[in-house]
C-alpha cells in the first residue's frame, strides 16, 4: 500500500502511495483496548495479511472485505491515544491519516470510557472529514449502567456514529453501510472543528494561506499550521527540506483520481 524510506539519514520518513489503487482504502484507528482488532476481524473475516510497517517493528495488519460486491482494503493502524507523534505508533497513525489519503477513517472507541477516547477522535476530525465513529463494547457499557445517546452524539460531532458489540457482531452491518456511503462520497460528514483562542486564530489566519500557497491542494493545511505553531520539528523539517510537497503530491490523488 505504501512504504517509507529515510531521507538523507534524517529521522523524518516519507510515504509513497503506490500509483495503482483499485480498492477503496479504509483506515481503522483507535485507542488501545477498544476492541479494534475484533472490529478488524469482523469486517475482514480474518482474511488478513500481517507484517511490519516499513522500517518499523510495529505490526501492521491489512485485510480485504466486500460491500455490495465492491472490495475495500482495511488498514489496521497502531492503537494510539493521540496523533501528536511522540511515539512510533503515533507517528505511523498520523502519517497514514495525513498522507495515506484513506477514503474513510473508522475511529473505534470504548463505550465505557467514551469521553477519554474522544480525544483521538477530535484530532482525526481536524485532519479529515471522512470519519465514522464506531462506539464499541456497548454491551460492557450497558452492564456498567452507561447509556450512549447515539443521535445526540452524532449531531454534536457531525459524523456518523455506530454502536457496536464486535464480539457478537451487533452493529457491524450498519458500520459497513456507513463505510460504503462515506468512502463513496454519498454521505459527506461535517465534523465539528475546534474553535481556537483569538491569538492562535490570528496566527493561523496568517500561516494557513502561506502554506496553501506553497503547497496547493493541501487539505489539512490548518492542522499542519497548528503543528508548526506547537513546534513540531519533524513537520518543520519536512517543509524546510521540501519533503512535505513530495508527500502531498503523492497522497493527493485518491483511487478515483479526484483531489480531496
Amino acid at each position: 500500500m505504501f512504504w517509507k524510506k529515510k531521507v538523507n539519514d534524517e529521522q523524518f520518513v516519507q510515504i509513497e502511495i503506490l500509483p495503482k489503487r483499485e480498492n477503496k482504502v479504509i483506515a481503522l484507528a483507535g485507542n488501545p483496548n477498544t476492541g479494534k482488532s475484533t472490529i478488524f476481524n469482523r469486517l475482514t473475516g480474518l482474511k488478513q495479511h500481517t507484517g511490519n510497517w516499513p522500517g518499523k517493528t510495529v505490526t501492521r495488519a491489512e485485510g480485504v472485505f466486500k460491500i455490495q460486491d465492491e472490495e475495500y482494503t482495511l488498514i489496521d493502524l497502531p492503537g494510539t491515544y493521540s496523533l501528536l507523534s511522540t511515539s512510533e505508533d503515533e507517528e505511523i497513525a498520523r502519517d497514514f491519516i495525513l498522507f495515506g489519503n484513506p477514503d474513510a477513517t473508522v475511529i473505534v472507541c470504548d463505550a465505557s470510557v467514551l469521553e477519554r477516547n474522544l480525544n483521538l477522535a477530535f484530532q482525526i476530525m481536524q485532519i479529515t472529514n471522512r470519519c465514522i465513529l464506531c462506539v464499541n463494547l456497548i454491551d460492557e457499557a450497558k452492564r456498567k449502567g452507561i447509556e450512549i445517546d447515539k443521535d445526540t452524539l452524532e449531531k454534536e460531532l457531525g459524523i456518523p456514529v455506530i454502536l457496536t458489540n464486535a464480539r457478537s457482531g451487533e452493529g457491524i452491518d450498519e458500520l459497513k453501510e456507513k463505510i460504503h456511503l462515506v468512502s463513496n462520497r454519498i454521505l459527506k460528514p461535517k465534523p465539528i472543528k475546534i474553535q481556537h483562542k483569538k491569538e492562535i486564530q490570528e496566527k493561523l489566519n496568517q500561516l494557513v494561506p502561506l502554506i496553501e500557497k506553497t503547497f496547493p491542494g493541501l487539505y489539512a493545511s490548518e492542522w499542519i499550521a497548528l503543528r508548526l505553531l506547537e513546534g513540531d520539528l519533524k513537520i518543520r523539517k519536512a517543509i524546510e527540506q521540501g519533503n512535505l510537497l513530495e508527500l502531498i503530491n503523492k497522497g493527493l490523488i485518491n483511487g478515483n483520481g479526484e483531489l480531496r
